[in-house]
């Protein structure tokens, strides 16, 4: 059976992830983002742009590896579109009105492409840049003592990542490490 524009209904591509199986990615990530340590040990602000800025670093590094993944892009396009979803959930459960709704996933979006580009160059030039970049932008203060710190448990956790086998990272079975 066709649809009135000729496309065939219920086909999906089979290697397409399933909304459950991000839904479970983005859980593992969510979770992490909320550890404890990570606001009483690392010192990022217990806010919710702490929280935020934990759930988009965590974000980062998923998106990272799905990319990297043979044909993983369907895989971080529907993580990334998951995470969007959940944002706008977020803010319409707190009474954010429908025209504030657009600007402020924007500026969402903003903050994370911002981010990631800070994370991806810092990456590049090694430990000392990533700790300054993660210190300026979780921490709100490019010298802080706890960037180190917590660049370390993202290279970990990059290495973790790296080391999961694809089939682990599509069931969403993997963890990161504790931080």
């Amino acid at each position: 059976m066709s649809s009135l524009f000729g496309w065939p209904l219920g086909r999906k591509d089979p290697g397409a992830p399933k909304p459950a199986t991000i839904e479970a990615i983005y859980g593992v990530i969510v979770a992490q983002a909320r550890a404890p340590a990570f606001y009483q040990d690392f010192g990022v602000p217990d806010t919710v742009d702490g929280r935020f800025d934990m759930v988009l670093l965590h974000l980062w590094m998923a998106l990272a590896r799905l990319k990297a993944m043979p044909e993983g892009g369907p895989w971080a396009q529907a993580l990334f579109d998951h995470f969007c979803g959940d944002m706008d959930a977020n803010l319409r459960e707190m009474g954010v009105g429908d025209t504030t709704v657009p600007k402020r996933m924007r500026a969402f979006g903003e903050a994370f492409y911002g981010r990631a580009k800070a994370y991806d160059l810092a990456l590049e030039d090694g430990p000392a840049a990533l700790a300054q970049a993660i210190a300026r932008n979780v921490l709100g203060e490019p010298e802080a003592a706890q960037g180190v710190a917590l660049a370390n448990y993202v290279a970990q956790a990059l290495e973790a990542l790296n080391r999961t086998d694809d089939d682990t990272l599509r069931r969403g079975a993997w963890p990161f490490p504790a931080p």
